[in-house]
C-alpha cells in the first residue's frame, strides 16, 4: 500500500474497544500519523455529541463525519449537513410506535430524542441478559443512551434530524421491521443501512459514509485512490467501495472482511487498529 494522504476510521468495533473507549495507544498512534502529514478522520454512525465522550484527554483528529455521512466537519468548520424531511420523521415515529419498535431520533445538534410514551418499549428491549446475537459494543452504547444521553420529550418537536437508529434484541423482529421500512420507501424519501442483525438506521436518501467522505476529500483536493478506510460492519460498505485501500477488523463478519483488501491481525478489543497503523505507517 502506498502512503495514504488521508485515513478514515470507523468507531464502534474499530477504534473503540468492547468498553466503547479509545485507548491511549490508539490516541498516540493517531498523533504520530498526523505528524507525518497524513489526515485522520472519524467516520461513524454515532451522532457528533457521542464521539468525544469515548476518547482520552487530548485526543484530536482532523475532522469528523457523523451519523453515517449526514454531517461533516473539517476541523471545526461544518462542510455539509443533510436532514430528513420532517414529514418523514413524523411518519416513521408513528410507524415505530405502531410496531412497538425501539428507536432513537438524532437531531443535527444535541442528544438523541425519544417520546416518553415509548420508554417501556426501549426498556423491554434492554432487559438482561444480553442476547448472544447482540454485539457487546452495541449493547453498551444503548445502556449509555438510556443512562443519560436520551432526551425524553412529550412529542418530537419540529426541527432538523439526521437519522433514526432502531434496535431489537431479536434478529427476527428486526428483519420484520426492515421489511416494513422497505415498503415505506416506495412513498417516503429515505435510505437505510444496518451494521448488525439487530439494528437498522434510516437516513437521508442517497447519503451515506461514502458520500460524506467524497465531500470531504473534494474539499481537500484528494482523490479516492489516495485514502485508506478501516471499518468492521455492513454500514462501512459505501466507504469500502470508494477508498483506494480498505481494511476490515479481525472481529468483522466474514462478509464484511470479503469487501476489503486486507484484515487486521487483532480484534478491536486487542487494539487491532493501533497495531495495524503502527506496523504499516510507523514501523516501516
Amino acid at each position: 500500500m502506498q502512503k495514504p494522504k488521508a485515513i478514515f476510521l470507523d468507531m464502534d468495533g474499530t477504534m473503540l474497544n468492547n468498553f466503547n473507549r479509545v485507548t491511549e495507544n490508539t490516541k498516540n498512534v493517531i498523533d504520530e500519523i498526523r505528524k507525518l502529514g497524513i489526515y485522520v478522520f472519524i467516520v461513524t454512525g454515532r451522532g457528533k455529541n457521542e464521539i468525544f465522550t469515548t476518547t482520552p484527554e487530548g485526543f484530536e483528529v482532523d475532522g469528523v463525519i457523523s451519523s453515517n455521512g449526514m454531517t461533516g466537519y473539517l476541523g471545526d468548520k461544518k462542510l455539509f449537513e443533510y436532514t430528513l424531511p420532517f414529514h418523514v420523521v413524523e411518519a416513521i415515529v408513528k410507524l415505530a410506535q405502531d410496531n412497538q419498535i425501539y428507536y432513537e431520533l438524532f437531531p443535527t445538534e444535541g442528544s438523541q430524542i425519544v417520546e416518553r410514551q415509548d420508554e417501556p418499549t426501549l426498556l423491554a428491549e434492554m432487559e438482561q441478559p444480553m442476547p448472544d446475537t447482540v454485539g457487546i459494543n452495541e449493547w453498551r452504547e444503548r445502556e449509555e443512551a438510556l443512562a443519560g444521553l436520551i432526551n425524553w420529550v412529550d412529542k418530537v418537536p419540529t426541527g432538523d434530524y439526521s437519522k433514526f437508529y432502531f434496535f431489537s434484541r431479536s434478529p427476527e423482529r428486526m428483519k420484520r421491521w426492515i421489511s416494513v421500512l422497505r415498503e415505506q420507501k416506495r412513498s417516503l424519501p429515505f435510505s437505510m443501512t444496518s451494521s448488525s442483525l439487530n439494528n437498522v438506521e434510516v437516513m437521508v436518501k442517497g447519503k451515506n459514509k461514502g458520500t460524506g467522505i467524497q465531500n470531504l476529500i473534494d474539499e481537500l483536493n484528494i482523490s479516492a485512490d489516495e485514502i485508506l478506510a478501516i471499518g468492521d460492519s455492513y454500514n462501512d460498505e459505501s466507504m469500502f467501495k470508494l477508498a483506494g485501500h480498505t481494511v476490515a477488523m479481525k472481529n468483522a463478519p466474514a462478509q464484511v472482511q470479503a469487501m476489503t483488501d486486507e484484515v487486521t491481525a487483532f480484534t478491536n478489543d486487542e487494539e487491532g487498529l493501533y497495531h495495524y497503523l503502527k506496523k504499516i505507517l510507523l514501523d516501516n
